[in-house]
């Protein structure tokens, strides 16, 4: 089925129409390459703004094929074109990571403008089954590595401020609150639109170095408590 979502030309989005302008010239372009093209982020969600970046991704028979990922601006909108092989694809969605809370949005929500097979659904699907099959274990190992590296960049940062290196100080501050964000994803099996609905879900945006040492003890109490601690021993280390 092929699907086109905010009836952009109809003199709607403005953004819809630039999306679909770019679906079309993508399918034309490269016939024989294009499984499936579809929008994600807000625009997917329907909460986009005049502001709002209209983020595309084209799905390919084979990697390498179609056309090439680029971020340019079409009448005053920035696209954010992405492209992938459809298997390559299938793979990320049956992969859990530590960024799974910012991944797992597009593998959920994309909304098709041209996807005949219904590709997409697979997608979503794909993912689902993914989850299913995860056990809590994997959640909370790839939690303890995201407190790892939230743990290493807040100290980072309250050294940096030591040394009056406040800008990159808050550079780090950023990462730490993020990678911390992903830990409350990760054990509550949580995704977000992006970064920056990650930090403000979890009530970290706004946090400073003395709240999130706070939150990072506690989350590495909780950590502890389902079963391994954040530090290890050398010979732990590989188990």
């Amino acid at each position: 089925m092929t699907a086109v979502w905010g009836d952009g030309r109809d003199g709607g989005n403005p953004r819809w129409v630039v999306a679909e302008l770019v679906a079309d010239a993508a399918r034309h372009r490269y016939p024989a390459d294009v499984l499936a093209v579809g929008v994600h982020g807000s625009l997917a969600h329907g909460d986009d703004t005049d502001t709002s970046d209209v983020d595309m991704i084209v799905v390919t028979y084979r990697p390498g094929s179609g056309p090439r990922p680029v971020t340019r601006r079409v009448d005053g909108v920035l696209v954010d074109l992405s492209v992938i092989g459809a298997d390559q694809y299938l793979q990320h969605a049956r992969t859990l990571s530590t960024s799974w809370p910012l991944a797992a949005d597009r593998y959920m929500t994309t909304k098709p403008i041209h996807d005949p097979d219904a590709w997409l659904e697979q997608l979503r699907d794909t993912h689902l089954s993914r989850l299913a099959d995860a056990r809590p274990a994997e959640f909370s190992t790839l939690a303890r590595e995201a407190w790892c590296r939230a743990a290493s960049a807040h100290a980072r940062a309250i050294r940096l401020t030591q040394w009056y290196d406040t800008d990159t100080a808050m550079l780090m501050i950023g990462e730490a609150r993020l990678s911390a964000s992903m830990v409350v994803g990760l054990l509550s099996r949580t995704y977000f639109r992006n970064s920056a609905d990650a930090v403000k879900r979890t009530g970290l945006a706004g946090a400073d170095m003395t709240e999130l040492g706070s939150v990072l003890r506690a989350q590495s109490d909780d950590l502890a408590a389902r079963g391994r601690p954040v530090d290890a021993t050398v010979g732990e280390f590989f188990e």
